[in-house]
């Protein structure tokens, strides 16, 4: 039975340990928004499951070997010459911060 995104989205949000400043700042409520943002914005580029298409993929494991200070900066800061904008502008830094956690553990259910 497939269960509907933002029911996936609820239940992963629930179960992720995110640790720092982003879980201090962020309410439940906008981390779904986050979320949601990740999979609808993000999505358009990166894939609707974020598997890649224009921008690469968002995989869990692929991202792993990133610094968490280089995939902030490539949210802040965008990627000159290509189709990534910079979102500093938008996101607050713990916003940022609290994609780059989510991206890099997002559960697979997550993903569909």
């Amino acid at each position: 039975m497939k269960r509907p995104l933002g029911t996936l989205l609820l239940v992963a949000v629930s179960l992720l340990p995110l640790s720092g400043v982003a879980e201090v700042e962020l309410g439940q409520k906008r981390q779904q928004a986050l979320i949601y943002m990740l999979h609808q914005d993000c999505g358009s580029c990166h894939g609707m499951r974020l598997t890649g298409g224009l921008g690469p993929a968002l995989l869990s494991a692929e991202l792993q070997q990133k610094p968490d200070s280089y995939l902030r900066h490539v949210i802040s800061k965008g990627v000159p010459n290509t189709a990534m904008p910079p979102w500093d502008n938008i996101l607050e830094p713990a916003e940022i911060d609290f994609l780059v956690t989510y991206i890099k553990q997002m559960p697979l259910d997550a993903k569909r």
